[in-house]
């Protein structure tokens, strides 16, 4: 645990935590909060022309980040972007296709990954750090600011594909098959992601959470090989260039790995996902900061289930070093109503 007690961690809940201070109510922010649900982020949207081109648009994604904040008066904003900027600024051709998803041009070879050039990467990695800096400027003084990645395995998983999948084969196959080869991708990845993110951190951002979406699929070797290796090379690598802000990880379906993950990656905290019980987010609390992890589709529902679930997790988690949060991101059928409900009980009920 990395202990902070800078003058901007005194002034920011958020950041208190990560200095060994419980805070009473919980911190709070939700991942994906901004978007499709707020209808002030559909207007911008379409302002854009294209997804990538509002990750791109510093004064557009930067409106879109702060629009949250604006409504709901979260403790924390984080950067509006998207975990494949890696790949596309890489040189990987990526699509994102009005309801279905990204598609990109599948890497499955040594011919493939030539292609990619991590010199070129860093003229869209600048338009990211400008749209950090716009986000710094116009911020709340007490708000912290979050920047992030993809983790390695998650983003690899669809550069090999070429799309989402619900089983990463293409990615395992080519882990089993070509450990080497697919150790050059992920150490492309490793390398990139550590350039991407000491970037933000020196445009404004106070944190780093790496997402790892498709972690949970993974068996124990993999998992220690795809996940918690390079996870913890870009803690280490972050740590050598002297970036001092707390990192999150983000293991996402790897519940029962949880305690190995912290300790080995040395990670500062860990977002919790939907299935991990209370009592291993209060087990993990005490050595590490835990971030969870209501059901996002207890958001949509809103009323007694969510109100319920909400006083479990904060009953629990009283006096920890926690942050409130989802187990997943927001869906775009989330009553904005019901994240304002949210926010009330977490203030009221929280103390």
């Amino acid at each position: 645990m990395i202990t902070r007690t800078t003058e901007r961690t005194r002034h920011c809940r958020f950041l208190q935590p990560f200095a060994g201070t419980p805070v009473s109510p919980p911190p709070f922010w939700l991942m994906r909060q901004a978007g499709r649900y707020l209808p002030e982020y559909r207007e911008v949207r379409a302002k854009a022309g294209s997804f990538l081109g509002l990750c791109y648009n510093p004064a557009l994604a930067a409106e879109v980040t702060l629009q949250p904040i604006r409504r709901y008066g979260f403790d924390a904003s984080i950067l509006f972007s998207d975990i494949l900027v890696v790949p596309d600024a890489l040189g990987q051709k990526v699509d994102f296709i009005e309801g279905e998803g990204p598609r990109l041009e599948p890497i499955t070879d040594e011919l493939g990954l030539a292609k990619l050039d991590p010199i070129k990467a860093q003229r869209k990695y600048a338009i990211v750090y400008e749209t950090v800096k716009r986000i710094r400027q116009d911020l709340p003084a007490d708000v912290g600011l979050i920047g992030f990645c993809g983790a390695p395995w998650t983003v690899a998983t669809y550069m090999v594909a070429g799309h989402g999948t619900p089983d990463q084969a293409a990615a395992r196959l080519w882990a089993y098959r070509d450990p080497d080869g697919f150790g050059r991708l992920i150490d492309l990845l490793t390398e990139s992601s550590v350039e991407y993110l000491a970037g933000q951190v020196a445009a404004g951002c106070d944190a780093l959470q790496i997402f790892d979406s498709w972690a949970g699929n993974l068996p124990s070797v993999q998992f220690d090989r795809w996940v918690i290796q390079p996870t913890r090379e870009i803690v280490r690598q972050l740590r050598k260039r002297g970036v001092d802000v707390p990192v999150i990880g983000f293991p996402r379906g790897g519940s029962n790995r949880s305690r190995r993950f912290v300790e080995q990656t040395r990670v500062d905290g860990i977002g919790c996902d939907t299935a991990m019980s209370v009592g291993t987010m209060k087990a993990l609390a005490s050595t590490h900061v835990v971030q969870g992890n209501l059901d996002p589709l207890l958001l949509v529902i809103g009323g007694r289930a969510m109100e319920d679930r909400v006083r479990v997790i904060l009953d629990m988690m009283r006096g920890k070093r926690f942050i409130f949060n989802l187990g997943h991101g927001i869906v775009p059928q989330t009553p904005p109503e019901n994240v304002a409900k949210l926010v009330d009980l977490i203030r009221s009920e929280g103390g």
